[in-house]
């Protein structure tokens, strides 16, 4: 059995601390492949005891002993059908069958009206194996019941017995109960399927997730340390006051980046949008760059900061990584978010070319607000990077 992925689902293998459903499937394998389905088998073969009986009552000496002999032989081959299980080899099943059903034909003579009640089991195992296709198999053998114990004289004492009557009825009864138990087994265990899907699904978004914001954190991080690190050295012989500075700086944002890394894979890291400009504006700064940026964040609405926030970084850490810019500016709007700078033009993503893991992170967030993202470069010069959120989606 495959997944929607095309992987392979074990359910004899499965193990529950991977799994979290393999409770509910390592029952299903019990029930379906342990001793717990002959349970219900066994319990359905009491039927047989009818027949049995009117065997002893229609025979004496070697013909009773033949009815019993061909019965037993019935119950075996029909034990060996139900081992086979569903989904078993068909040529085994189909000459079990015809086993079964020749053992029924001869054991007419000595059972009489009552061998119809052997239908049953036909009718249970064709609609297990064949589904809604067992129809005809079922309807000739309800068809039989009813009609040959009528056209024989001899067995009309037999009608007046409550089975004579009630077989043509029970064998269609027992079909579609059959088929309805067949359905549940088969939907509990497409369900199972199913849930264990979306429990693999979810854990690969929750990684892609994971992945997605290590990059913003990580990338925005090293940028600055790499930035102010550089920084340091160049000070380091001219002014070792303000160098010291930086290397303070660096170590504290290292300190913040390892806790944003640790709270980004347990999902509590908080970004806002006055955060990073502040952030960034430090940034723009280590790197030389002239910063524009805006001093208040009230144009934006709350439900809207944090993923403007998340544009800020992305957008700000690739001027600085990319562009070789002098100057960068930041607009907001209550529906949109604008990042502007003077470089080459090519701070999209890695080797200054298309976009990178970064962008392709702020698209996936952008269309889950109903927003969209404008990448690109400026003529003459120059990189903008534009988020805009569909009109409804600005609360």
């Amino acid at each position: 059995m495959r997944t929607s992925s095309d992987r392979p689902v074990d359910w004899d293998g499965v193990d529950a601390e991977d799994e979290p459903h393999a409770g509910w499937m390592a029952t299903e394998r019990r029930w379906t492949q342990g001793w717990r389905r002959f349970v219900l088998p066994t319990v359905f073969l009491v039927y047989l005891g009818y027949v049995a009986q009117s065997v002893a009552n229609n025979n004496d000496g070697s013909a009773a002993f033949a009815g019993y002999a061909i019965l037993v032989a019935f119950a075996v081959a029909y034990f060996l059908l139900v081992a086979g299980g569903p989904d078993g080899s068909s040529t085994r099943f189909w000459t079990l069958y015809g086993i079964c059903f020749a053992l029924f034909v001869a054991e007419v003579p000595f059972a009489r009206a009552a061998a119809f009640v052997m239908c049953l089991y036909l009718a249970a195992m064709s609609v297990v194996r064949l589904g809604t296709r067992a129809a005809p198999i079922v309807l000739a053998l309800a068809v039989a019941a009813l009609v040959v114990p009528s056209v024989i004289p001899s067995w009309h004492d037999d009608l007046g017995d409550s089975w004579g009557t009630v077989t043509p009825v029970a064998i269609p009864v027992v079909a579609i109960v059959s088929f309805g138990v067949l359905q549940v087994f088969e939907s509990n265990r497409e369900l199972a399927e199913a849930r264990v899907e979306l429990a693999r699904l979810a854990a690969e978004n929750e990684r892609i997730r994971i992945a997605r914001d290590l990059h913003d954190l990580l990338g925005h991080s090293l940028t600055t340390i790499t930035v102010k690190a550089g920084l340091a050295r160049q000070l380091g012989a001219v002014d070792p006051v303000r160098s010291q500075q930086e290397i303070a700086e660096v170590e504290d944002l290292a300190r913040r980046s390892l806790a944003d890394v640790r709270a980004a894979v347990t999902n509590y890291r908080d970004v806002t949008l006055a955060g990073e400009l502040a952030t960034g504006r430090e940034l723009l700064r280590a790197a030389g760059i002239t910063a524009d940026l805006p001093g208040a964040v009230d144009a934006v609405d709350p439900s809207n900061q944090e993923l403007f926030g998340w544009v800020v970084r992305e957008g700000l850490t690739n001027v600085v990584r990319h562009s070789h810019a002098s100057s960068c500016s930041v607009r907001l709007s209550p529906g949109s978010v604008e990042i502007v700078d003077d470089g080459v033009g090519q701070n999209g993503g890695p080797g200054h070319g298309g976009p990178g893991n970064g962008l392709t992170g702020l698209r996936e967030r952008a269309a889950a607000a109903g927003g969209v993202v404008d990448a690109g470069p400026l003529e003459p010069k120059g990189w903008r990077l534009r988020v805009s959120l569909a009109r409804g989606a600005v609360t």
